[in-house]
């Protein structure tokens, strides 16, 4: 759907194909409306298509023909993907920051560099990314040390938040001055002496493996670029132990 039509005639449209795929036995029909044929989504509706997503720039409606099979149309993405920085220099101190917004601003906690890892974005990238944007800190990618995998948190969508282990090049810090109250490195037994770290079973099981795996008796997943099935090159996480 790219040109503009008007909505009694497209409703008239979508009748006949329905009828016309029906014929053909086929079963799932996907209609992805740009934003400025809005006015086509109520001819949709009535036509028995439902949403299924949104973007910026469209909205896609599905509809399942067969009254007598299950609907078995995939849903729609149903996790979001983020990354948690353990960033430690050789002094035991570790990099946190204090957050402008949100549910932790204003209580004094200090936490470790957090984020959302963008739409076809790798993993260890946002996670270089995300410590570079909040605290000016130039850090390479060692490991994936643990996932958490949370449910009903964004828009009621799951959420996989992974911890990962950083080693910094710089140490110079500068905050980002629109998200971040303010950052500093600090010391590790510090950090975990804080209620809302030791006082909590997640956050204090993250932190012992966070200081297992720099004290060398914990090993997590670093990244192999390697190429799929399909052509495209893509990052294996593993430990590197084979049996």
């Amino acid at each position: 759907m790219k040109k503009p039509l008007d909505s009694e005639v497209f409703s008239s449209m979508l009748d006949a194909s329905i009828s016309y795929w029906r014929q053909q036995g086929k079963k799932g029909v996907w209609i992805k409306l740009p934003l400025e044929l809005s006015n086509l989504v109520e001819a949709a509706t009535k036509a028995g298509f439902r949403y299924h997503h949104a973007e910026p720039d469209y909205l896609m409606l599905v509809r399942w023909i067969p009254n007598n099979t299950p609907d078995v149309l995939p849903a729609n993405a149903s996790h979001r993907v983020s990354i948690g920085a353990f960033v430690m220099n050789s002094k035991r101190e570790v990099l946190v920051v204090q957050e402008k917004y949100g549910r932790f601003s204003g209580i004094g906690l200090w936490k470790l560099p957090t984020g959302a890892v963008d739409e076809g974005e790798d993993i260890c990238t946002a996670a270089t990314r995300e410590v570079k944007e909040e605290t000016g800190i130039d850090t390479d990618f060692v490991e994936v040390l643990a996932f958490r995998q949370g449910h009903k948190s964004f828009f009621q969508k799951s959420d996989l938040f992974f911890i990962c282990m950083l080693q910094p090049r710089s140490f110079d810090i500068q905050k980002q001055a629109s998200e971040i109250e303010a950052a500093q490195w600090m010391p590790i037994d510090e950090y975990a002496a804080q209620p809302l770290v030791g006082g909590n079973e997640l956050v204090n099981l993250i932190t012992k493996v966070c200081l297992a795996r720099f004290g060398g008796t914990y090993n997590g997943f670093s990244p192999q670029l390697t190429t799929s099935a399909s052509g495209k090159q893509t990052f294996l996480y593993f430990n590197g132990h084979f049996p």
